[in-house]
């Protein structure tokens, strides 16, 4: 199946409820950016802290309902921005008050919206501390080594989209074309808003399993999976078998027949670590060292999700530890 190529949100038929929302989302995010709204995304865990002081519990500005997510009245909010996000179905009613069904989060220069807080839903889109590492991570490596002319990059597992589009924006000399793809139908929706919030033409979008949905190999491939487990197996947290590192896997081995000459996968994962050792690690080196390609693999930060470590899945972990690989292709 080749990656289905999608009308930009500009031109997307506005008469479902599908192409309202993503009307919505994208007028929104245009409108935030006329105001300087910027609002940095923290983990769930400080989110929650915040929320919980007393003078937080409703918001009285446009980052208390973009970005911090608490209810609000009707007259904090521009009438006509009020409107559209009613119209598209973005708002929520919460004991007499509202509450807006996105959040909008800033990176660089770009505006990104995903699933408000809490991200309970299976199919919630996530934002948060990793999402900046992991796009800083592919900003340094194409500094290092920038994409040739014409370059294909997919971001698979895309989300939001915010490392494929970072790494478009980075490779802008290169006038390269992007793939977004994701099995989630609802991320593929944000991601097709962050695109047009980042004026993106040499773009296209497939939902699917992993590489399932595209053809053609690569120049660049990155992706932060999820890498968790989790019991409630969300979309943007369970990575698969008994450490979380099951996606990980897949999209390593699997990605390195969809490089081109040359071409590289940045993976953006977290690693639970047993005894001192890195199981992921151990497994991925018989298949790197077979092929003969260079990578280089190091640890981000040593110790995240340290709550992981009092559920079941995790009585073997002594830390969750955040890594990137770096594979080339020869």
């Amino acid at each position: 199946m080749q990656a289905r190529a999608n009308a930009s949100a500009d031109t997307l038929d506005t008469q479902d409820d599908t192409g309202r929302a993503v009307q919505g989302m994208l007028a929104t995010g245009r409108w935030l950016a006329t105001q300087g709204y910027r609002f940095i995304t923290t983990t769930p865990a400080t989110h929650a802290r915040v929320n919980a002081r007393a003078k937080n519990g409703q918001a009285h500005d446009l980052r208390g309902i973009f970005g911090w997510s608490r209810p609000f009245t009707r007259s904090v909010l521009d009438r006509e921005v009020l409107r559209e996000l009613q119209d598209a179905g973005l708002l929520q009613a919460e004991a007499g008050l509202l509450r807006s069904r996105v959040r909008y989060s800033s990176l660089n220069d770009q505006l990104y919206v995903h699933s408000a807080y809490p991200t309970t839903q299976s199919d919630a889109v996530f934002f948060g501390p990793d999402t900046y590492r992991f796009v800083q991570m592919i900003e340094a490596e194409l500094v290092r080594a920038p994409l040739r002319s014409g370059a294909r990059i997919l971001d698979v597992g895309c989300g939001a989209g915010p490392g494929g589009i970072a790494a478009a924006l980075a490779s802008r000399a290169a006038s390269p074309t992007l793939i977004l793809s994701d099995i989630n139908a609802g991320a593929l929706l944000h991601a097709r808003v962050n695109a047009a919030l980042a004026n993106m033409s040499r773009v296209t979008f497939a939902q699917g399993d992993l590489y399932a949905p595209v053809d053609g190999s690569f120049d660049l491939i990155v992706s932060n999976p999820p890498y968790l487990v989790d019991a409630a197996a969300r979309a943007y947290r369970h990575g698969g078998g008994d450490l979380g590192a099951d996606l990980s896997m897949r999209i390593v081995t699997e990605g390195m027949q969809r490089l081109n000459p040359g071409g590289r996968l940045l993976l953006y994962t977290g690693a639970a670590m047993v005894d001192g050792q890195d199981p992921m690690l151990e497994a991925l080196k018989p298949v790197l060292r077979a092929a003969g390609w260079q990578y280089t693999y190091r640890e981000l930060d040593p110790d995240v999700f340290s709550e992981e470590l009092d559920t079941p899945a995790y009585a073997r972990a002594e830390r969750v530890a955040v890594v990137a690989l770096m594979l080339r292709r020869p």
